[in-house]
């Protein structure tokens, strides 16, 4: 029950980020409703009372919109994304799903909360290093590399990592900051790994160089990776640059920057969203999906 209460709640607050407000009020009223038949749950007038505040700020916003213009709409990438992130209930998904959700967070500009959601899972062996990996990305595009490292060099000190997981992380970080990608580059950086490929993980994608369809390549750097799908911003000055890329869009030359190598291989674009709040706002995010290397 309670889990359930807080997987609503969350999907309420993303709904809420995005100008969703149509769904999130349809979410914070099935909390509602939850907490209204379970008479024994603790807290329970002191939760009724703050979900329907929310409620009531939401149709607040609703009706201005109302008096003003029509409410943003949900594009089909955005709901399906939802769903999928918060459709995961299984006891041994849990974490891989907040894992998802708090990437979907940055992917959407809400870095803070993107960033609040990775350090709870530092807790959690499983993903400890992935969420490390995105805090520091969080940071590199929200404030500044210096934060990055400092945020690193704390780490060092609160002994919260094992000596293979720092490392992991370590390397991350010196990659990530490499933007010049030459065959020295490369060679620094598996010298830094050690030269092997750890093969439970999917290797860490820092940028691509994909060949649009005119026939001109453009270099991106990549904000986010969940396995084999990595997530881009483009600026919204560079709109045109990838009007011909749609959701479905077959990648058949793409350079793919790791901290070991670069590899060529092929992708397809599985979603195209502009960012419609935060920092990122008016932004593109788009997401390619690896299928070789």
């Amino acid at each position: 029950m309670r889990e359930k209460i807080k997987s609503l709640l969350k999907q309420a607050e993303l709904y809420r980020s995005q100008g969703l407000f149509n769904e999130a009020r349809e979410s914070y009223e099935r909390v509602r409703r939850i907490i209204q038949k379970s008479k024994q749950l603790p807290n329970r007038d002191k939760l009724l009372d703050n979900v329907s505040k929310k409620i009531a700020k939401v149709q607040g916003v609703l009706v201005r919109l109302e008096n003003a213009s029509s409410s943003p709409q949900m594009s089909p990438e955005v709901n399906r994304l939802i769903k999928k992130l918060f459709s995961q209930t299984a006891s041994e998904d849990k974490d891989a799903a907040a894992l998802e959700g708090a990437v979907a967070l940055a992917k959407f500009g809400q870095f803070n909360d993107a960033i609040a959601e990775f350090r709870r899972l530092l807790d959690v062996d499983s993903q400890r290093v992935q969420a490390a990996k995105n805090i520091l990305r969080c940071l590199i595009t929200y404030k500044s590399s210096d934060d990055a490292y400092a945020q690193l060099s704390e780490w060092k000190v609160e002994n919260i990592f094992s000596e293979d997981e720092l490392e992991k992380v370590k390397s991350f970080f010196e990659e990530i900051l490499d933007k010049k990608w030459d065959e020295k580059g490369a060679a620094r950086s598996e010298a830094l790994t050690g030269g092997g490929v750890d093969e439970d993980d999917f290797l860490d994608i820092s940028a691509v160089a994909i060949t649009l369809p005119n026939g001109n390549q453009v270099e991106l750097d990549v904000s986010f990776q969940s396995g084999n799908v990595v997530s881009l911003i483009i600026d919204r000055k560079d709109e045109k640059m990838i009007q011909d890329l749609q959701e479905g869009s077959k990648l058949e030359d793409v350079h793919f920057y790791s901290p070991i190598a670069i590899f060529r291989g092929s992708g397809e674009v599985t979603s195209k969203t502009k960012i419609t709040s935060g920092p990122k706002q008016g932004d593109y995010s788009m997401d390619i999906k690896i299928d070789s290397l």
